[in-house]
């Protein structure tokens, strides 16, 4: 599978990390960048980068570290077609998989050690969705606003 991979400065170790642990676990890492550490750098142009990648190569996954991880995951899902979770824990990354179907995980390395980052990615990569008809029908109804700009209809009030 491959796994795109985006990050500031302040995930550049975390992600370089990552792209050796990717390649370990037989991922095939695509790195979108910075190839260099740039102390000045902004997230945008590499994770919007990532995020499209994902969106353009089906079955694919996407990584994007920033310093908490909100920056990236905001900026990921202003790419349409991307369902990005910010994973701040081993449950939020492996919801984030199992109830949205996400297709980008955030991370935030100043948040997590190396290991801890590691296992959040781990848990995003190895938890499938599960297919739920509730997860599935609230994933519809983004994914048609997203296209429409229409509201979901509202529930009907409860009776008396």
């Amino acid at each position: 599978m491959r796994v795109h991979i985006g990050s500031d400065h302040a995930g550049f170790e975390l992600k370089t990390h990552l792209l050796d642990w990717l390649a370990q676990q037989g991922y095939e890492g695509v790195d979108h960048g910075p190839v260099e550490f740039d102390p000045a750098d902004d997230y945008p142009p590499f994770v919007l980068r990532a995020a499209t990648a994902v969106v353009n190569d089906g079955g694919s996954l996407g990584i994007v570290v920033g310093g908490s991880g909100n920056g990236e995951a905001i900026a990921a899902n202003k790419v349409r077609g991307v369902r990005a979770a910010l994973a701040w824990s081993e449950e939020t990354a492996t919801l984030g998989r199992q109830h949205n179907d996400a297709n980008v995980v955030a991370v935030g390395a100043r948040m997590h050690s190396l290991d801890e980052a590691t296992r959040l990615v781990e848990r995003f990569l190895t938890t499938p969705f599960s297919g739920d008809e509730r997860h599935a029908r609230r994933i519809a109804m983004l994914e048609h606003y997203e296209r429409s700009g229409e509201l979901p209809e509202l529930p009907a009030p409860p009776s008396p």
